[in-house]
Protein backbone atom coordinates (compact mmCIF):
# COMPACT_ATOMS: atom_id res chain seq x y z
CA UNK A 1 0.00 0.00 0.00
CA UNK A 2 1.64 3.50 -0.88
CA UNK A 3 2.00 5.98 1.72
CA UNK A 4 1.58 8.45 -0.69
CA UNK A 5 -1.91 7.08 -1.23
CA UNK A 6 -2.31 7.61 2.73
CA UNK A 7 -1.25 11.13 2.92
CA UNK A 8 -3.62 11.93 0.76
CA UNK A 9 -6.49 9.97 1.91
CA UNK A 10 -5.64 7.02 -0.95
CA UNK A 11 -5.88 3.50 0.55
CA UNK A 12 -4.69 1.71 -2.59
CA UNK A 13 -6.60 -1.84 -2.31
CA UNK A 14 -4.64 -4.88 -2.43
CA UNK A 15 -6.05 -6.46 -6.06
CA UNK A 16 -5.94 -3.25 -8.98
CA UNK A 17 -6.58 -5.26 -11.77
CA UNK A 18 -3.25 -6.61 -13.52
CA UNK A 19 -3.56 -4.74 -16.87
CA UNK A 20 -1.21 -2.20 -16.51
CA UNK A 21 -0.08 0.45 -18.91
CA UNK A 22 3.91 -0.36 -19.71
CA UNK A 23 5.69 1.46 -21.65
CA UNK A 24 8.61 0.20 -23.46
CA UNK A 25 11.76 2.35 -24.13
CA UNK A 26 15.08 2.41 -26.32
CA UNK A 27 18.56 2.61 -26.76
CA UNK A 28 19.35 4.81 -29.80
CA UNK A 29 22.21 7.20 -29.74
CA UNK A 30 22.13 10.09 -27.71
CA UNK A 31 25.32 11.48 -27.44
CA UNK A 32 25.24 15.90 -27.89
CA UNK A 33 21.79 15.76 -27.25
CA UNK A 34 22.38 17.41 -23.16
CA UNK A 35 25.17 19.73 -25.25
CA UNK A 36 22.48 20.70 -27.60
CA UNK A 37 20.31 21.48 -24.93
CA UNK A 38 22.81 23.52 -23.18
CA UNK A 39 23.28 25.13 -26.59
CA UNK A 40 20.09 26.42 -26.96
CA UNK A 41 19.09 27.37 -23.58
CA UNK A 42 22.39 28.56 -22.15
CA UNK A 43 21.57 25.54 -19.54
CA UNK A 44 24.49 23.58 -18.12
CA UNK A 45 24.38 19.57 -17.23
CA UNK A 46 24.97 19.44 -13.22
CA UNK A 47 28.30 18.27 -11.79
CA UNK A 48 28.05 15.59 -9.13
CA UNK A 49 31.28 15.93 -6.73
CA UNK A 50 33.39 13.66 -8.82
CA UNK A 51 32.26 15.97 -12.50
CA UNK A 52 29.92 13.50 -13.65
CA UNK A 53 26.00 14.49 -14.67
CA UNK A 54 24.11 14.63 -12.23
CA UNK A 55 20.85 11.98 -12.18
CA UNK A 56 20.18 12.13 -8.75
CA UNK A 57 16.49 13.71 -7.99
CA UNK A 58 12.89 12.06 -7.69
CA UNK A 59 11.73 11.48 -11.37
CA UNK A 60 8.01 10.19 -12.86
CA UNK A 61 7.21 8.67 -16.20
CA UNK A 62 3.76 8.52 -15.66
CA UNK A 63 2.60 9.15 -19.09
CA UNK A 64 -0.67 8.15 -21.64
CA UNK A 65 1.72 7.43 -24.55
CA UNK A 66 0.77 3.74 -24.65
CA UNK A 67 3.49 1.01 -25.23
CA UNK A 68 2.91 0.16 -28.64
CA UNK A 69 1.73 2.11 -31.71
CA UNK A 70 -2.19 2.40 -32.43
CA UNK A 71 -2.80 1.12 -35.97
CA UNK A 72 -4.14 4.17 -37.13
CA UNK A 73 -1.32 6.40 -36.37
CA UNK A 74 0.90 3.84 -38.72
CA UNK A 75 4.44 4.96 -38.79
CA UNK A 76 4.52 8.57 -37.40
CA UNK A 77 4.27 10.84 -34.41
CA UNK A 78 0.97 12.89 -33.35
CA UNK A 79 0.37 15.97 -34.26
CA UNK A 80 -0.55 18.80 -32.09
CA UNK A 81 -4.65 18.29 -33.08
CA UNK A 82 -4.53 14.37 -32.07
CA UNK A 83 -2.08 15.35 -28.98
CA UNK A 84 -4.76 17.80 -27.83
CA UNK A 85 -7.62 15.28 -28.55
CA UNK A 86 -6.13 12.66 -26.70
CA UNK A 87 -4.97 14.32 -23.68
CA UNK A 88 -8.79 16.16 -23.30
CA UNK A 89 -10.48 12.50 -23.68
CA UNK A 90 -7.68 11.57 -20.69
CA UNK A 91 -9.51 14.58 -18.53
CA UNK A 92 -12.68 13.13 -19.54
CA UNK A 93 -11.79 10.02 -18.60
CA UNK A 94 -10.18 11.25 -15.20
CA UNK A 95 -13.38 13.68 -14.70
CA UNK A 96 -15.68 10.91 -14.98
CA UNK A 97 -14.13 8.46 -12.90
CA UNK A 98 -13.65 10.88 -9.90
CA UNK A 99 -17.77 11.45 -10.29
CA UNK A 100 -19.33 9.77 -6.88
CA UNK A 101 -20.59 6.52 -7.60
CA UNK A 102 -24.68 6.08 -7.12
CA UNK A 103 -24.68 3.91 -3.94
CA UNK A 104 -28.36 2.44 -5.37
CA UNK A 105 -26.51 0.80 -8.01
CA UNK A 106 -25.61 -2.97 -8.18
CA UNK A 107 -22.52 -4.55 -9.17
CA UNK A 108 -24.27 -5.94 -12.32
CA UNK A 109 -25.18 -1.60 -12.93
CA UNK A 110 -21.04 -0.72 -13.30
CA UNK A 111 -20.02 -0.41 -16.58
CA UNK A 112 -18.59 -3.46 -18.70
CA UNK A 113 -15.76 -0.97 -19.79
CA UNK A 114 -14.55 1.84 -17.77
CA UNK A 115 -10.97 2.62 -19.50
CA UNK A 116 -7.68 2.27 -17.79
CA UNK A 117 -7.71 -1.43 -17.66
CA UNK A 118 -10.61 -2.19 -15.55
CA UNK A 119 -13.84 -3.62 -16.66
CA UNK A 120 -17.14 -5.56 -15.17
CA UNK A 121 -16.36 -5.34 -11.07
CA UNK A 122 -13.44 -3.53 -11.26
CA UNK A 123 -15.16 -0.65 -12.35
CA UNK A 124 -16.16 0.05 -9.35
CA UNK A 125 -12.78 1.67 -8.74
CA UNK A 126 -12.42 5.34 -9.61
CA UNK A 127 -9.79 8.15 -10.95
CA UNK A 128 -9.05 8.44 -7.10
CA UNK A 129 -6.99 4.93 -7.33
CA UNK A 130 -4.98 5.93 -10.04
CA UNK A 131 -1.90 8.19 -11.83
CA UNK A 132 -0.99 6.98 -15.27
CA UNK A 133 -0.22 10.58 -16.11
CA UNK A 134 -1.96 12.81 -18.54
CA UNK A 135 -0.23 13.58 -21.01
CA UNK A 136 1.40 12.29 -24.06
CA UNK A 137 5.43 11.74 -24.24
CA UNK A 138 7.41 14.50 -26.08
CA UNK A 139 10.78 13.79 -27.17
CA UNK A 140 13.43 16.19 -29.44
CA UNK A 141 10.16 17.94 -29.99
CA UNK A 142 7.68 14.91 -31.23
CA UNK A 143 4.47 13.95 -29.53
CA UNK A 144 4.87 10.11 -29.65
CA UNK A 145 2.27 8.10 -30.63
CA UNK A 146 4.10 5.07 -28.58
CA UNK A 147 6.96 4.89 -26.25
CA UNK A 148 8.34 1.97 -28.87
CA UNK A 149 10.82 3.56 -31.22
CA UNK A 150 12.10 0.46 -33.40
CA UNK A 151 10.57 -1.19 -35.28
CA UNK A 152 9.00 1.65 -37.29
CA UNK A 153 5.69 0.29 -36.68
CA UNK A 154 5.95 0.39 -33.23
CA UNK A 155 5.12 -3.16 -32.22
CA UNK A 156 7.20 -5.64 -29.91
CA UNK A 157 8.19 -8.12 -32.12
CA UNK A 158 6.91 -11.49 -32.57
CA UNK A 159 7.52 -14.18 -30.20
CA UNK A 160 9.67 -17.24 -31.54
CA UNK A 161 7.50 -20.24 -32.25
CA UNK A 162 8.74 -21.94 -28.94
CA UNK A 163 8.42 -19.13 -26.82
CA UNK A 164 4.98 -18.59 -28.19
CA UNK A 165 4.18 -22.38 -26.98
CA UNK A 166 5.65 -22.18 -23.80
CA UNK A 167 3.76 -18.35 -22.61
CA UNK A 168 0.58 -20.18 -23.84
CA UNK A 169 1.43 -23.08 -21.68
CA UNK A 170 2.57 -21.12 -18.59
CA UNK A 171 -0.64 -18.34 -18.84
CA UNK A 172 -3.15 -21.57 -19.23
CA UNK A 173 -1.23 -23.24 -16.30
CA UNK A 174 -1.06 -19.69 -13.94
CA UNK A 175 -4.89 -19.17 -14.59
CA UNK A 176 -5.67 -22.61 -13.18
CA UNK A 177 -3.21 -23.13 -10.65
CA UNK A 178 -3.73 -22.25 -7.06
CA UNK A 179 -2.29 -24.61 -5.38
CA UNK A 180 -0.07 -21.79 -3.49
CA UNK A 181 1.75 -18.85 -3.54
CA UNK A 182 4.74 -20.04 -5.32
CA UNK A 183 1.97 -20.86 -8.50
CA UNK A 184 0.84 -17.02 -8.16
CA UNK A 185 2.02 -14.06 -10.48
CA UNK A 186 4.80 -11.67 -8.81
CA UNK A 187 2.49 -9.04 -8.52
CA UNK A 188 0.32 -10.84 -6.32
CA UNK A 189 3.33 -12.28 -4.26
CA UNK A 190 4.40 -8.84 -3.15
CA UNK A 191 7.90 -9.97 -4.75
CA UNK A 192 8.19 -7.23 -8.13
CA UNK A 193 6.02 -4.55 -9.12
CA UNK A 194 3.46 -5.11 -11.58
CA UNK A 195 4.24 -4.98 -15.10
CA UNK A 196 7.83 -3.84 -15.59
CA UNK A 197 8.12 -0.71 -13.22
CA UNK A 198 11.42 -1.70 -11.74
CA UNK A 199 12.61 -2.79 -14.82
CA UNK A 200 14.74 -3.48 -16.82
CA UNK A 201 13.50 -1.84 -18.91
CA UNK A 202 11.77 0.76 -16.71
CA UNK A 203 8.15 0.66 -18.04
CA UNK A 204 5.28 3.61 -16.44
CA UNK A 205 2.43 1.71 -14.78
CA UNK A 206 -0.85 2.29 -13.55
CA UNK A 207 0.31 4.15 -10.84
CA UNK A 208 3.09 5.25 -8.09
CA UNK A 209 5.55 5.69 -10.96
CA UNK A 210 7.92 7.67 -9.10
CA UNK A 211 12.00 6.71 -8.77
CA UNK A 212 14.77 8.26 -6.51
CA UNK A 213 18.14 8.01 -8.32
CA UNK A 214 21.44 8.28 -5.52
CA UNK A 215 24.74 8.27 -7.12
CA UNK A 216 28.22 7.71 -5.62
CA UNK A 217 31.22 7.05 -7.51
CA UNK A 218 30.74 3.38 -8.28
CA UNK A 219 27.38 3.00 -7.83
CA UNK A 220 24.20 4.25 -8.78
CA UNK A 221 20.59 3.54 -6.96
CA UNK A 222 17.23 3.95 -8.30
CA UNK A 223 14.64 3.26 -6.44
CA UNK A 224 11.20 2.01 -7.37
CA UNK A 225 8.01 3.42 -5.74
CA UNK A 226 6.05 0.47 -6.95
CA UNK A 227 6.67 -2.24 -4.56
CA UNK A 228 9.53 -1.35 -3.03
CA UNK A 229 12.15 -2.26 -5.55
CA UNK A 230 15.77 -0.71 -5.31
CA UNK A 231 18.02 -1.36 -8.64
CA UNK A 232 22.28 -1.20 -7.86
CA UNK A 233 24.33 -0.45 -11.09
CA UNK A 234 27.58 -0.68 -10.31
CA UNK A 235 30.19 1.57 -12.15
CA UNK A 236 32.48 -0.17 -14.08
CA UNK A 237 33.29 -4.12 -13.70
CA UNK A 238 32.47 -7.37 -14.74
CA UNK A 239 29.05 -9.30 -14.54
CA UNK A 240 28.15 -11.62 -11.85
CA UNK A 241 29.16 -15.43 -12.81
CA UNK A 242 26.05 -16.44 -14.66
CA UNK A 243 24.86 -19.28 -11.92
CA UNK A 244 24.22 -15.91 -9.94
CA UNK A 245 20.36 -15.26 -11.20
CA UNK A 246 18.86 -12.14 -10.14
CA UNK A 247 15.40 -10.71 -10.15
CA UNK A 248 15.99 -7.57 -11.65
CA UNK A 249 19.26 -8.94 -13.17
CA UNK A 250 22.72 -7.91 -12.83
CA UNK A 251 23.62 -4.21 -14.31
CA UNK A 252 26.88 -2.58 -14.79
CA UNK A 253 26.86 0.84 -16.11
CA UNK A 254 29.29 2.92 -17.33
CA UNK A 255 29.64 6.93 -18.92
CA UNK A 256 29.49 7.70 -22.59
CA UNK A 257 30.48 11.25 -22.26
CA UNK A 258 26.91 12.69 -20.62
CA UNK A 259 25.41 9.77 -20.59
CA UNK A 260 24.98 6.61 -18.48
CA UNK A 261 24.78 3.39 -20.18
CA UNK A 262 23.95 0.61 -18.18
CA UNK A 263 23.54 -3.32 -19.16
CA UNK A 264 21.55 -5.43 -17.36
CA UNK A 265 22.12 -9.61 -17.68
CA UNK A 266 21.94 -12.62 -15.49
CA UNK A 267 18.05 -12.47 -15.09
CA UNK A 268 16.64 -15.54 -12.85
CA UNK A 269 14.02 -16.11 -15.90
CA UNK A 270 10.74 -15.55 -13.37
CA UNK A 271 9.54 -12.68 -14.56
CA UNK A 272 9.39 -13.19 -18.14
CA UNK A 273 8.60 -9.68 -19.49
CA UNK A 274 6.53 -9.66 -22.82
CA UNK A 275 7.87 -13.28 -22.78
CA UNK A 276 11.67 -12.84 -22.30
CA UNK A 277 14.16 -15.40 -20.80
CA UNK A 278 16.51 -15.53 -18.71
CA UNK A 279 18.29 -15.08 -21.92
CA UNK A 280 17.26 -11.35 -21.63
CA UNK A 281 19.93 -8.41 -22.18
CA UNK A 282 18.30 -4.82 -21.46
CA UNK A 283 20.60 -1.60 -22.62
CA UNK A 284 19.50 1.50 -21.25
CA UNK A 285 20.88 5.39 -21.28
CA UNK A 286 20.15 8.39 -19.27
CA UNK A 287 20.55 11.91 -20.54
CA UNK A 288 19.94 14.77 -18.42
CA UNK A 289 18.25 17.18 -20.85
CA UNK A 290 17.37 19.88 -19.65
CA UNK A 291 16.40 20.89 -15.87
CA UNK A 292 13.36 18.82 -15.03
CA UNK A 293 14.00 16.30 -17.82
CA UNK A 294 16.35 12.97 -17.99
CA UNK A 295 15.77 11.29 -21.49
CA UNK A 296 15.65 7.49 -20.67
CA UNK A 297 16.10 5.23 -23.55
CA UNK A 298 16.64 1.34 -23.82
CA UNK A 299 16.94 -1.59 -26.15
CA UNK A 300 15.62 -5.12 -25.21
CA UNK A 301 17.31 -8.15 -26.63
CA UNK A 302 16.44 -11.70 -26.23
CA UNK A 303 17.18 -14.43 -29.27
CA UNK A 304 15.49 -16.85 -27.40
CA UNK A 305 11.73 -15.25 -27.10
CA UNK A 306 11.99 -12.27 -29.48
CA UNK A 307 12.62 -12.52 -33.64
CA UNK A 308 14.18 -9.27 -33.44
CA UNK A 309 15.46 -6.67 -30.67
CA UNK A 310 13.28 -3.73 -30.09
CA UNK A 311 14.12 0.08 -28.53
CA UNK A 312 11.61 2.58 -27.82
CA UNK A 313 11.99 5.88 -24.82
CA UNK A 314 10.54 8.11 -22.20
CA UNK A 315 10.83 11.37 -20.78
CA UNK A 316 11.21 11.60 -17.11
CA UNK A 317 10.34 14.35 -15.47
CA UNK A 318 11.68 15.67 -12.48
CA UNK A 319 8.71 15.56 -9.58
CA UNK A 320 8.31 17.26 -5.89
CA UNK A 321 6.48 14.24 -4.96
CA UNK A 322 8.36 12.43 -2.27
CA UNK A 323 8.76 8.36 -2.59
CA UNK A 324 6.81 6.65 -0.26
CA UNK A 325 7.04 2.97 1.22
CA UNK A 326 4.67 0.69 -0.99
CA UNK A 327 3.44 -1.47 2.27
CA UNK A 328 2.25 -4.30 -0.48
CA UNK A 329 2.38 -7.18 2.15
CA UNK A 330 0.42 -5.47 5.09
CA UNK A 331 -2.47 -4.53 3.33
CA UNK A 332 -2.63 -7.80 0.81
CA UNK A 333 -5.73 -9.51 1.53
CA UNK A 334 -6.27 -10.95 -1.65
CA UNK A 335 -3.38 -13.78 -1.85
CA UNK A 336 -4.79 -15.51 1.09
CA UNK A 337 -8.33 -14.68 -0.15
CA UNK A 338 -7.42 -16.42 -3.72
CA UNK A 339 -5.82 -19.33 -1.78
CA UNK A 340 -8.90 -19.93 0.78
CA UNK A 341 -11.36 -19.64 -2.64
CA UNK A 342 -9.31 -22.51 -4.18
CA UNK A 343 -9.47 -24.45 -1.01
CA UNK A 344 -13.07 -24.07 -0.49
CA UNK A 345 -14.13 -25.18 -4.13
CA UNK A 346 -12.00 -27.87 -3.45
CA UNK A 347 -14.16 -28.51 -0.70
CA UNK A 348 -17.36 -28.02 -2.35
CA UNK A 349 -16.31 -30.57 -5.18
CA UNK A 350 -14.78 -33.34 -2.78
CA UNK A 351 -18.29 -33.46 -0.97
CA UNK A 352 -20.15 -33.48 -4.51
CA UNK A 353 -18.12 -36.29 -5.18
CA UNK A 354 -18.66 -38.23 -2.28
CA UNK A 355 -22.26 -37.38 -2.32
CA UNK A 356 -22.20 -38.77 -5.77
CA UNK A 357 -20.83 -42.43 -4.55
Amino acid sequence: MSNRALSLIRILPAALPAALLCAALGSAPVAGAADQAQKTSGWKVPRTADGKPDLQGNWTNATITPLERPAKYANRALTDAEAASLEHEEAQLNAAGDAPTDPKLTIKDLPVNCGKGFSGVDCGYNSFWVDAGTKVVVIDGEKRSSLITDPANGKVPPLTPQRQKAMGELMRTMRSNFDGPEARPLGERCLLSFGSSSGPPMLPSLYNNNYQIIQGPDTVTILVEMVHDARIVRIGGQHLPQSVRKWMGDSIGHWEGDTLVVETTNFNGKQFFRGATENLKVIERFTRTSPDTIKYQFTVEDPTAFTAAWSGEVAMHATPEKIYEYACHEGNYALPGILAGAREEERVAAAKKKEGT
